[in-house]
């Protein structure tokens, strides 16, 4: 994603994590955000499709392997962003304050996203031309899909892990079908992308946390969906953000009431 579109406390914030950084991290961070903002920029003007990703490794002066280095898929150009959703949601889930239930922290989460005009609360004008690239691209909303799908697994596991053992939300004894995408991927094919902050549970998680965290990420995409879709309609962004909070606020109350224990 463009760093035009990076909102200032955003910025902030990872300059105060590159602050703590070596000097070959922050080299390797500012190489991958450069490639990512050229990459973006082509995208915006010539669609997804019609570039290629020799001309963006052109555009960033690097090579094209130096772009699969930090990219492995061409679609991750301009998604990049979908390894923080799951270093966000573990977060959230294991280091929230004692009493606080997983879907009070996610709640608090979805709250301080909105607050900070953060690019997954939707809530800028500017980030319209983004969707207009990833709706014109099947390839993209292909990728969302199963970023979605990567992120429903993850959460998932977090709440069973939450849950403990004893639960009927915890791990489930029985392994899960490998069909089933919220099951997470195949340890075989590699590491799962959205799993960036630590190895889950090593049992599948039980139908309960799985049941649970399709309906948190469903929930969640409707919201999103809804403040999308008022962007693109003209509404004022800051009419929208003010309608998104009460709108979470709902969601997460009705949350709260049908997965009690949660």
């Amino acid at each position: 994603m463009d760093d035009e579109l990076r909102t200032p406390d955003a910025k902030g914030a990872r300059n105060r994590e590159g602050a703590a950084l070596t000097l070959r991290e922050r080299k390797k961070r500012q190489t991958r955000e450069r490639i990512s903002a050229v990459a973006s920029r082509l995208f915006a003007e010539r669609g997804f499709d019609q570039v290629t990703v020799a001309e963006v490794a052109r555009a960033a002066e690097v090579s094209t392997m130096t772009v699969f280095n930090y990219f492995p898929r061409k679609e991750d150009l301009l998604l990049d962003r979908i390894p923080e959703a799951g270093e966000l949601v573990t977060r959230a889930i294991r280091e929230r304050p004692d009493g606080r239930t997983p879907l009070g922290a996610l709640r608090d989460l979805a709250l301080e996203l909105l607050e900070r005009r953060h690019p997954f609360a939707a809530c800028e004008a500017r980030f319209t031309y983004f969707w207009q690239v990833v709706l014109d691209s099947p390839a993209l909303r292909a990728r969302a899909r199963e970023a979605l799908e990567e992120l429903e697994g993850l959460l998932a596991r977090l709440l069973a892990e939450a849950a403990g053992p004893g639960s009927s939300a915890g791990p489930d004894p029985v392994a899960a079908d490998d069909s089933d995408p919220a099951a997470g991927p195949d340890p075989a094919a590699g590491p799962d992308p959205a799993v960036v902050a630590g190895p889950g549970p090593s049992a599948a998680p039980g139908h309960s946390a799985r049941l649970a965290a399709a309906l948190v990420i469903a929930a969640y995409r409707t919201a999103y969906v809804t403040a999308a879709r008022r962007l693109f309609a003209g509404h004022p962004a800051d009419e929208v953000a003010a309608g998104q909070a009460v709108l979470l606020g709902q969601t997460f109350d009705m949350l709260e009431r049908a997965l009690p224990g949660y």
